[in-house]
């Protein structure tokens, strides 16, 4: 039983992340995060850097919803040109 714990033991350390790798996870999300990118030299909080990851992929969800409401707006008005409503649709796919 005890030698069950020890491997046990050995597989959850090494799949533990250290600080190190947390910190180092944190300052590559800050550079993809447009509102966070100039801040490299001021020290931001990592759960500033969450907090601002959350809204800037919540206003992606946004933009994609928009634009494909817009698609199909597009799409519609197109239907009575059928050459154009399948080289739109050829494009998406």
């Amino acid at each position: 039983m005890s030698s069950r714990r020890s491997r046990s033991n050995q597989q959850s350390s090494t799949s533990r992340i250290t600080d190190d790798q947390i910190a180092d996870l944190i300052s590559k999300l800050q550079q993809l995060i447009p509102e966070l990118r100039g801040r490299r030299f001021n020290k931001v909080s990592a759960s500033k850097v969450l907090q601002e990851t959350c809204n800037y992929i919540r206003n992606l969800h946004r933009e994609v919803d928009d634009l494909s409401d817009r698609l199909s707006e597009l799409l519609a008005s197109t239907e009575a040109d059928s050459e154009q409503a399948a080289i739109i649709r050829s494009l998406l796919m």
